[in-house]
């Protein structure tokens, strides 16, 4: 089975990485040169185009950055599904609405081909480390098809249901990631202007009900150490956001707590933290209190 990999940013890189190193004949573009120079080193094949890397494969995976680019990259003349062979089957692991996913899969079907989606969560270290959790949207056989390519990008992969249902279930999760990060900055701001010392504070709630993936991830790696190169970036989780805002809408389903954190995360972008962790929401809170918490653990 010949797979073909489009998108090597931060998580892509790593992706492509663990399926060369796991066998299978890889074809890789992007618009980098360098990353894609990255991966013919390891023994993946170099593609001009992704016309090319499409018209390659069996399997075509994209990590991008969002709906509209998918959009670019799949349809047009020169777009991926022009140049798809019956039988192929695309896997999207972007995070995009369910409906772009579905509007996809719709039209690759007109030309004999499968379309599927397969957001993940776990960051940049468990793309790299190849421990992923994959959400798969996707008919039962297609999904075994590619199942084998899936093990070697993530340790949970889930058949979530039907094509479009694994971006629902991104979504949902985002959701709460979101949500959880920017209450957390909050009360960790609250505590130290209470007098409560960032160890403290960790070493209580990682043990008592207000646990969470956003604490024990995210407060010491990140916000103690002062260090913001994106595990997950602010704008990525923002954008994870207004797709919920987006969903929300659709289903006229009302998201108040989403909404909110969608605001918060608007002031930490337009405060120039975009490009940094997520973490870096609680710069806006001590920025507006004088607490200090980022770089108390150094």
């Amino acid at each position: 089975m010949k797979i073909g990999f489009i998108g090597l940013g931060r998580m892509g890189k790593h992706m492509a990485t663990n399926v060369v190193k796991a066998g299978f004949e890889t074809y890789v573009n992007d618009l980098v040169p360098a990353l894609v120079e990255q991966l013919t080193e390891l023994g993946a094949k170099s593609c001009a185009t992704n016309q090319e890397l499409a018209a390659a494969v069996d399997v075509a995976f994209t990590m991008l950055p969002n709906g509209a680019i998918v959009e670019s990259v799949m349809c047009g003349p020169e777009g991926v599904l022009a140049a798809c062979k019956p039988g192929t089957i695309i896997v999207d692991m972007s995070s995009v609405a369910p409906a772009t996913t579905q509007k996809m899969a719709e039209i690759a079907a007109k030309n004999g081909v499968k379309y599927i989606d397969a957001p993940v969560s776990g960051g940049t270290a468990g793309a790299e480390a190849g421990t992923l959790t994959i959400m798969v949207g996707a008919e039962k056989e297609t999904f075994e098809k590619v199942k084998p390519v899936l093990e070697a990008i993530g340790k949970r992969i889930y058949h979530i249901g039907g094509v479009g249902m694994g971006d629902a279930m991104k979504i949902v999760n985002n959701m709460l990631l979101g949500a959880n990060m920017a209450s957390l900055a909050e009360a960790l701001v609250l505590g130290a202007k209470c007098g409560l010392s960032p160890d403290t504070m960790y070493d209580i709630i990682s043990t008592s009900s207000g646990n969470s993936y956003a604490l024990t991830a995210k407060m010491k790696k990140f916000i103690m150490a002062d260090a913001y190169e994106p595990g997950f970036a602010m704008d990525v989780q923002y954008k994870d956001l207004t797709l919920a805002q987006e969903a929300s809408r659709t289903t006229r389903t009302p998201i108040p707590m989403t909404n909110t954190c969608i605001s918060i995360f608007e002031q930490a972008r337009a405060a120039g933290h975009g490009g940094e962790d997520m973490s870096a929401v609680i710069k806006i809170w001590e920025d507006l209190t004088g607490a200090k918490i980022t770089g108390t653990g150094k």
